[in-house]
């Protein structure tokens, strides 16, 4: 009895004595009837309570009742593998730990001004934005109609945190009342489905949402909160930490589905998990598909694809069914905007840097420029807004290191849009905007500019960071402001003029609202550059509205930053059209 008793001890249930059984979890005979066998929906999935069960056959049996495009989890399990056993090639131990927050040791945080409010949903839209924020960073999607059909209940929760200016939802988590839920007599919550955007500007987000969730909790009185988080996610781990949250040993069984593949599959190779970003979201397309994969150079991207026969080597988005004279158009600016003029299109005036006095009549006849290197990528050598002959020419020696041919532009104000075309056919359209820095009212501009950078390399893998250089301190210096200058709390600072995202930027998508007009002016530039993958850049005054012009097609766009627009199936799609879904059930 002393060993159930230290057991249930364990398990945060209190000294309620528990009857040990088959289940591999420990079930409470406290627990009335009706709370018994508990799989509580909870829009992504179910919640298996496994110490509501009598054996592990029923918990196994819960969980191979699993729909189509849900993720059920089975929790408060101390011998998973008891639970498995029922069914080895279906279910698997989920690599997790789970982590506790005793209420009795917690201690809210200080007030603090910031630039986001936490609340709960409220409408529908508070719906669709969770979602694209789930898509967005590749968990399961919630069902609209029943989270809105349970937006007032007390047992589940959904807490949203929304930026005070745009009103912009970036993050979301999800607390479960257990009391409330099925009458456990300890009085637990636990949190699932924490999600912050990678876009989001301000720090503390996640932290936010956990303290508001605990403190709601808390104040029903409820004893203690739950989490479980992948074994692997350091950072998550140590907000948890930091927090006051404790490991306890309480254990998860999930099915093996196409959501979990990562999870219960072989790792790759050394050399895929030093591919980056770019290049992985079309390799995990590919093995979905039964597609070999064999990576030639990580550092660079590059990888051999292979199915039925054919074979083609890709460059992350850049694959060899796009042309050498497709590539060069799209690799010399005055190239692309020539051949897009003579079509009709709308492009900005542009001649090639030359003399001092040309530059400077050039500059007159439009009031402000953009210098960039004919043929550069990722936003390097480029200054945009530029209004002096001294800017003008400081900018053209700058570009010159990125490039051997500079070339002066219109600068055109408007929305920074990059819309992405494979095989002719819109995919996917984001609004991309510059770094931003929001002040706490302590932190120098250059310090915010550091941990925003900080933030952002993790969101994206490393790819974007922001450069203190002097393109990012003319930005600055522009606004009155300077690296040591502090920012008052919540106070935004712009600082870069480009929304080149390997610089710091962020990128919103915008699919659903781009106007017709806009998708066939995409759709018929990349058939006149005859390329098959583009990311096509245009200014416009709105999304969607029928303005434009398009400033520069890129033959290599980053497929993995327009998540969760299917971007990599739409390139699988080109190359290997016979492995799609509907050719695959055919």
């Amino acid at each position: 009895m002393k060993r159930q008793a230290n057991r249930a001890l364990r398990l945060g249930r209190g000294p309620i004595p528990c009857t040990p059984n088959s289940s591999g979890a420990s079930f409470n005979p406290v627990l009335q009837e009706k709370h018994r066998q508990v799989a509580l929906a909870c829009g992504w999935g179910r919640l298996i309570a496994g110490h509501t069960f009598d054996d592990a056959q029923q918990i196994a049996q819960a969980l191979l009742a699993e729909q189509p495009g849900q993720r059920d989890i089975a929790f408060y399990l101390d011998k998973p593998h008891v639970v498995v056993a029922q069914a080895p090639q279906q279910l698997f131990v989920d690599p997790s730990e789970t982590y506790r927050l005793n209420f009795n040791n917690y201690r809210p945080a200080k007030a603090t001004l910031r630039g986001f409010a936490i609340r709960r949903l409220r409408t529908r839209s508070d719906i669709a934005a969770l979602n694209a924020l789930y898509r967005a960073r590749r968990m399961v999607p919630v069902d609209p109609q029943f989270v809105w059909s349970q937006r007032t209940a007390r047992h589940l929760v959904y807490a949203l945190a929304e930026d005070r200016v745009s009103g912009e939802v970036i993050g979301v988590a999800m607390g479960l009342d257990h009391g409330e839920a099925f009458g456990d007599p300890d009085q637990g919550c636990s949190l699932w489905a924490l999600a912050v955007s990678p876009q989001a500007g301000h720090p503390g987000v996640g932290e936010a949402l956990t303290r508001y969730l605990a403190e709601r909790f808390q104040a029903r009185g409820r004893g203690y909160m739950d989490i479980s988080v992948l074994h692997d996610n350091l950072s998550a781990i140590a907000l948890y930490k930091k927090l006051g949250f404790q490991n306890i040993q309480v254990f998860a069984v999930k099915r093996r589905n196409v959501i979990n593949e990562s999870l219960f599959t072989e790792p790759g190779s050394q050399a895929d998990a030093n591919l980056n970003i770019y290049a992985r979201i079309i390799v995990d397309e590919a093995r979905r598909r039964g597609i070999m994969v064999e990576t030639i150079d990580a550092e660079n991207g590059y990888f051999r694809l292979t199915y039925a026969g054919r074979s083609i080597v890709c460059r992350e988005s850049l694959s060899e069914l796009t042309s050498a004279v497709a590539m060069s158009r799209c690799a010399d600016k005055r190239v692309t905007l020539r051949l897009l003029r003579d079509a009709g299109l709308k492009v900005p005036a542009q001649m090639k840097a030359g003399a001092l006095e040309d530059n400077a009549a050039f500059l007159q006849c439009h009031g402000a420029v953009v210098v960039k290197p004919a043929d550069g990528e990722q936003g390097k050598g480029v200054a945009v807004n530029l209004t002096t002959s001294d800017e003008v020419e400081t900018a053209i020696e700058h570009a010159s290191r990125f490039g051997e041919h500079v070339v002066l532009e219109q600068f055109c104000t408007g929305q920074d849009l990059r819309i992405v075309v494979i095989n002719h056919k819109v995919v996917a359209a984001a609004v991309r905007r510059p770094a931003s820095v929001v002040g706490d009212g302590l932190s120098s501009v250059e310090q915010l500019i550091e941990k925003q950078s900080r933030r952002r390399a993790a969101a994206t893998g490393g790819e974007s960071r922001i450069p203190m250089d002097g393109e990012t301190r003319r930005c600055i210096t522009a606004q009155g402001f300077d690296f040591a200058s502090v920012l008052a709390p919540g106070e935004t600072l712009v600082v870069r003029n480009t929304a080149n995202l390997h610089t710091g930027g962020t990128i919103h998508d915008v699919t659903e609202m781009l106007h017709p007009a806009l998708r066939l002016a995409a759709e018929q530039a990349s058939r006149i550059l005859n390329i098959p993958v583009t990311g096509l850049d245009f200014l416009v005054p709105s999304v969607d509205g029928e303005d434009y012009v398009i400033i520069e097609a890129n033959e290599r766009p980053g497929l993995a930053n327009h998540e969760p627009q299917p971007t990599a199936e739409r390139f699988i799609d080109l190359l290997f059209p016979r492995t799609g879904v509907e050719e695959r059930a055919q």
